[in-house]
């Protein structure tokens, strides 16, 4: 089967935390020979595009604005469709509110603001317990609407993981038993992005991610084939546990470069890609 849009998710599935994860950057190469296009959609806030941008140039990766679909930016998408005008509390970095109010959002960290109408919380990776007792007041004692980039629990490090946006909003739901919307993975939205900006088929188009609740799930919901890497988060157990089944498996993105990008040097003579099939 042919792929030409590979939408692919980050943390745990190209990079682990700074470094590429071996092999990802031969795939990225390999996308680029084929002709074919990769999109990041990544449910990390924490860096703006441009951040993004940056990174990966020093990881010798090249790419534009065209690469990235992140949680931040679908979020600002949404944002500015229903509070436009509005002030928001944002619990979030300084890159991500940097990024929100350049397009144009009435984004505050005053919680004492009476005109807060929503409250935002993203993956903060400089999170202090004031940021939290503030989030906490405003739903507490406010007539305020509740919105969160994604629920990632985890975020996936060198050592290890990190709590993600999902888990710190799971704190805040302990003491205000409010929960929010949540805007990244695994809602459809940044697959549907991609697929209207590319002008790519979703019989065209790959999402690879190493998360079954966010990345597989967000495939399955937008109509898109699926690859699960088991780089990340997720086991085989976990697979055989979770009611969202990958169209495909494989080890990396190493071995998901050899099945649907082989060396034109040494063509490949099988029908289907060599992952396991997890839906079958």
């Amino acid at each position: 089967m042919t792929k030409r849009l590979f939408l692919l998710d980050i943390d745990g599935t190209i990079c682990r935390g700074n470094a590429l994860i071996p092999g990802a950057g031969e795939f990225l190469q390999a996308v680029r020979r084929s002709g074919g296009q990769y999109v990041f959609i990544t449910n990390n806030s924490t860096r703006s595009t441009a951040d993004y941008i940056r990174f990966f140039r020093t990881l010798g990766v090249p790419s534009d604005e065209g690469n990235y679909l992140t949680a931040g930016t679908t979020t600002i998408r949404y944002l500015k469709e229903h509070y436009a005008g509005q002030h928001i509390y944002a619990l979030a970095t300084d890159s991500f509110l940097k990024e929100c109010r350049r397009s144009g959002l009435q984004i505050t960290t005053n919680a004492h603001d009476k005109a807060i109408t929503c409250v935002l919380v993203s993956y903060d990776n400089a999170l202090t317990y004031e940021k939290i007792k503030d989030v906490c007041l405003l739903l507490t004692t406010r007539e305020v609407d509740y919105i969160a980039t994604n629920p990632d629990l985890v975020c996936p490090v060198d050592f290890g993981y990190l709590p993600d946006c999902g888990a710190i909003c799971n704190m805040i739901e302990t003491a205000t038993h409010r929960r929010p919307k949540f805007l990244g993975k695994p809602e459809p939205a940044m697959v549907q992005y991609a697929l209207e900006a590319t002008g790519f088929s979703p019989e065209e188009a790959l999402v690879v991610g190493d998360r079954l609740y966010t990345d597989i799930a967000c495939g399955l919901r937008a109509g898109v084939d699926t690859a699960l890497v088991l780089s990340g988060e997720a086991t085989l157990a976990d697979v055989e546990a979770s009611a969202h089944r990958p169209t495909w498996i494989f080890p990396s993105v190493a071995e998901l470069r050899q099945a649907f990008l082989p060396d034109p040097a040494r063509p490949c003579h099988t029908s289907s890609p060599a992952g396991i099939a997890a839906n079958a």
